[in-house]
């Protein structure tokens, strides 16, 4: 009786429709916000992280991390007595503009390009420890905030030096504000926009960190190709150079071409919100827009690849 019991019973578990294993929640939206709500929740390892990168760096150096200052300090002044003699600028306004484009476009680059080697350098930490990946993208950024704020006394040093030519209306080439070329307003109340900017620019280098590491960890050939292009949209961004020079001398009409271009470059929008401000120059609107617009399809891009490839990068690295 035992046995037949037992026969029955195998032949209703095979009449009996199998039931499907779980499906996995690891390429879901949720899964990709809930990494990002645990890294910044472990704001202690990913600062701690980023501040030992900076000490590193340094190590047994009697100045450590303000080398970063003076090396900034020099570069703008360097390339600021220069190019403010080829291109006739006054050197009180446009060192001040040099000096603050170098730093944000520090900070830009360093995203960009250690973020591309984000996962790729922390192999060791992501095979040994279980940390939420965005964890070592806020390390990068955390690293680059320092490095930043590091460059910052330059540009306090340079814009308190110059700060009697910046107060008040000027232009950065001669003869301008006379009926010609770009006027600037001047140091003014809107130069606190400039902090509200710099959060904005941090929040963008996150998913940038994000995106770009990913792929790089994927594709190791593509950090080779971003960075030729870098080196092509420091020279097409005005960093070194003024817009303004577009306009000096009546030289509008034979490079109206150009300005176009340059405002559909991406880094200059990202650039001109913060060192505007800091050196009296208006914010354009659209650059608020271009920049408003760039975060909202950044971080859609950046979620959709964490969704998908999240779980993915620890055997990728």
């Amino acid at each position: 009786m035992q046995a037949t019991s037992t026969v029955q019973q195998t032949s209703d578990d095979l009449d009996r429709p199998a039931e499907l294993p779980p499906l996995s929640d690891s390429r879901t939206f949720g899964r990709a916000f809930g990494d990002i709500k645990e890294a910044l929740r472990q704001r202690e390892l990913w600062s701690h992280l980023g501040w030992q990168d900076i000490k590193q760096r340094y190590r047994r150096s009697v100045i450590g991390p303000f080398w970063i200052t003076i090396s900034q300090g020099v570069i703008a002044l360097g390339l600021g007595l220069l190019y403010s003699q080829l291109f006739g600028m006054h050197i009180q306004t446009f060192l001040p503009y040099i000096t603050v484009g170098f730093v944000v476009w520090n900070f830009i680059n360093g995203c960009l390009l250690e973020g591309m080697e984000t996962f790729i350098s922390n192999e060791g930490l992501i095979k040994q420890i279980r940390a939420p990946l965005t964890v070592y993208a806020l390390r990068t950024v955390w690293r680059q905030t320092l490095m930043f704020a590091h460059n910052l006394i330059v540009v306090v040093l340079v814009v308190g030096i110059f700060f009697g030519s910046l107060n008040h209306e000027y232009g950065l080439s001669k003869g301008v504000c006379d009926g010609e070329g770009i006027c600037h307003p001047g140091l003014g109340w809107y130069t606190l926009t400039a902090i509200p900017a710099f959060f904005l620019l941090a929040f963008n280098g996150v998913w940038v960190t994000l995106l770009a590491g990913i792929i790089s960890t994927r594709y190791r050939d593509i950090p080779q190709v971003i960075n030729s292009l870098v080196q092509l949209l420091f020279y097409l961004t005005p960093i070194v150079w003024p817009i303004d020079q577009l306009t000096a001398g009546g030289a509008r009409d034979s490079v109206s071409w150009a300005e176009p271009i340059i405002k559909l470059n991406p880094i200059y929008h990202f650039v001109q919100i913060l060192r505007a401000p800091l050196i009296g120059q208006a914010v354009s609107p659209w650059s608020w827009v271009a920049v408003g617009g760039m975060t909202i399809v950044g971080w859609l891009l950046a979620l959709v690849a964490m969704r998908n490839y999240r779980s993915r990068v620890s055997y990728w690295v």
